[in-house]
């Protein structure tokens, strides 16, 4: 089978379209024939040696995937050889970009009917952290104002759809060229970060979300009232800074995808109240260009992915 494959850490240089052997699932594992891989940020970091997690080389790139369960072993349960899938490989987020991947079982769900297997491609990583984000680490309730930072990004776009479907108020930064796009998916109110300093414009807030860290992240925690909360997904947790409210948080974490987490995106999707954000769609063959998008080359907003099927 083709696959994306990196025999040293480094630059998208590194990248190579191979042919290797198709791989056998162990216990707990679904075989996947992939129609589509996403790609993120997190596979960057993969390739350069820098996800924090242990992996060895060689290794196949990739983590997102959507598409049809090929073969199942022993523990696996909900799952069919035809099933259409959508979810993450492993826990070291690798082996997607591949006409055939492995994926742990407990990290995959059917597909949501609504969407195409690019479109599904496209979702796991990023939507399920937007939904834990929210949900789980801020603990978000209708009423309540958020302020979405990156509110056109991958994480971000989500998060302002799930926050506005839940009763949410929503705030949101953007560029000026995605302020119309922001409005359209859920935030009564957008930054144009270019040109405004969002603690100018907004105070008090319940819950920022984090998705672009930094100096950004350092000037949100000014803007929260008291006992709020802000949640990252792009760098560690800092200590309260000053000016910041009394009793206002701060927490980082990784994204956890499971089929129960997967399973709530899904319902979101095939009723309508979630929408996909795909970009720059590619062949297999072009994961280095996709890398070199990763890395600041000109893209289409949204998730770049790889069109296995192609």
């Amino acid at each position: 089978m083709k696959a994306v494959r990196v025999l040293q850490y480094g630059s998208p240089d590194v990248i190579q379209y191979a042919e290797i052997p198709r791989p056998e699932p162990a216990n707990g594992q679904l075989r996947v024939r992939v129609k589509a891989a996403g790609v993120g940020p997190w596979d960057a970091l993969v390739r350069e040696g820098k996800s924090g997690v242990p992996q060895t080389l060689p290794l196949t790139l990739g983590s997102d995937i959507a598409g049809i369960v090929d073969v199942t072993r022993a523990n696996v349960s909900g799952f069919n050889v035809g099933d259409e899938v959508y979810g993450v490989t492993n826990e070291q987020f690798t082996g997607g970009y591949a006409e055939y991947a492995l994926a742990s079982a407990g990290m995959m769900a059917r597909k949501p009917k609504v969407l195409s297997f690019i479109e599904a491609a496209s979702a796991p990583v990023v939507a399920v952290a937007a939904w834990q984000m929210l949900f789980e680490y801020a603990h978000a309730a209708a009423g309540q104002q958020v302020l979405v930072q990156g509110g056109a990004g991958n994480v971000g776009a989500y998060a302002v759809q799930l926050a506005k479907n839940a009763g949410l108020d929503v705030i949101a930064t953007a560029s000026s060229r995605d302020m119309e796009y922001v409005r359209s998916i859920g935030a009564s109110t957008v930054v144009d970060f270019h040109h405004t300093r969002f603690e100018d414009v907004v105070a008090g807030v319940d819950v920022v979300l984090d998705t672009v860290g930094g100096e950004t992240r350092e000037r949100s925690m000014r803007i929260l009232k008291p006992g709020g909360m802000l949640v990252s997904v792009v760098s560690t947790p800092i200590p309260k800074e000053s000016g910041a409210e009394d009793g206002a948080k701060a927490v980082f974490f990784i994204a956890e995808v499971t089929t129960a987490r997967l399973n709530k995106i899904s319902e979101l999707f095939d009723s309508g109240k979630l929408a996909p954000q795909v970009g720059t769609v590619l062949p297999l063959q072009d994961a280095r260009t996709a890398h070199e998008m990763l890395a600041g080359a000109a893209h289409a907003r949204g998730k770049i992915v790889l069109n296995v099927a192609a």
